[in-house]
């Protein structure tokens, strides 16, 4: 069985995160999609452990004093944050791990997780992601500024990420997903530990010694 690999997926809002990923999940059966744990209370139709993990504001500072998320961070009054445990679970089980979580928060990961595969999501121009947001409809224009300021602000750290894929279509974005998540799968350290993990059972015998043979012929003459 093929070890689980972690992929953090960053990008600004407006980019297409949520549609790239949901259309990667669709294609893709081997993927886990972390789900976060938060404080904040559950929306109309929002499912315990399906949509969030909910915890109270006691037990959330359990999982932090015990080190057991990932990352975590306050928003708006509320801790959000990723178990590592359900992590954990799924690469064992040889699953592809999706974090979908803000720049930040992948630096936290990364220091907990180096070997973690780091992709920033971006727009293919700062004109596109403006109009995107605007056609979103959901904020003022100077909401909607702040938003683009904030943008450029998580760009700068672009960089520090292993690889930029360029959302100009989603069908394009998803492709690049996929061709990322192949590649790191045929890095040597993994492909050689599964050669080695597959042939340990079956593996052919060295040559027979001298003495071996003696030892055999002999028992053939008695």
């Amino acid at each position: 069985m093929k070890q689980g690999r972690l992929f953090v997926i960053s990008g600004p809002s407006g980019v297409g995160k949520s549609t790239i990923l949901k259309e990667l999940l669709a294609r893709q059966e081997d993927i886990y999609f972390s789900v976060s744990a938060t404080t904040r209370p559950p929306r109309p139709g929002e499912v315990d452990h399906v949509h969030y993990h909910f915890n109270s504001l006691d037990e959330f500072r359990r999982l932090i004093k015990s080190e057991a998320l990932l990352e975590w961070a306050e928003y708006v009054g509320n801790y959000y944050g990723t178990p590592a445990k359900y992590v954990d679970e799924a690469l064992e089980q040889g699953k592809n791990v999706i974090l979908d979580i803000e720049v930040q928060g992948a630096k936290q990961v990364a220091a907990k997780r180096p070997s973690a595969v780091r992709i920033f999501i971006a727009p293919p121009s700062w004109p596109e992601l403006e109009r995107r947001l605007t056609e979103r409809g959901t904020d003022a224009a100077e909401k909607i500024q702040k938003r683009l300021g904030k943008a450029r602000e998580e760009f700068e750290n672009a960089k520090e990420y292993d690889y930029i894929v360029v959302n100009d279509t989603v069908e394009h974005a998803v492709l690049e997903l996929e061709a990322i998540m192949v590649a790191e799968h045929c890095r040597p350290q993994e492909r050689i530990a599964m050669i080695e993990r597959a042939g340990a059972a079956d593996a052919p015998k060295g040559p027979e010694s001298a003495a071996e043979k003696d030892a055999d012929e002999a028992r053939e003459t008695t």
